[in-house]
């Protein structure tokens, strides 16, 4: 499975981004999807999860501000953003989890005071 994160970029605080991610090689619906991000010097962390019946997983930190949603049948997944602040500002990851644990190539958010 490989995940390919699209969206990102620059945006002032108070602003909103949205990242998107779709998976290919399989047909089936992957059931785990979701975003971490690493924020330099820091380990990665999860942001959000969704899983193929729609529950979902956020940080504390991201609770009411992000909203993270999935088209099952094409194995999408994507991440609203509002209210962003400098601590968001990162590189942020698709994560699905098939099998094994993948991640697609990060995609960097950058929040500016």
């Amino acid at each position: 499975v490989q995940l390919q994160a699209s969206g990102g970029g620059l945006v002032q605080a108070g602003g909103s981004l949205r990242l998107s991610c779709a998976a290919s090689g399989t047909r089936f619906s992957i059931g785990l999807l979701g975003w971490y991000r690493q924020a330099p010097g820091k380990q990665r962390e999860l942001v959000a999860t969704i899983r193929t019946g729609g529950s979902t997983i956020y940080a504390d930190s991201v609770r009411d501000r992000f909203t993270i949603s999935r088209d099952n049948a094409k194995n999408t997944v994507d991440l609203q953003m509002h209210s962003l602040k400098p601590e968001d500002t990162a590189v942020y990851y698709c994560y699905g989890h098939y099998i094994t644990d993948c991640w697609g190539q990060g995609t960097q958010v950058t929040v500016s005071s």
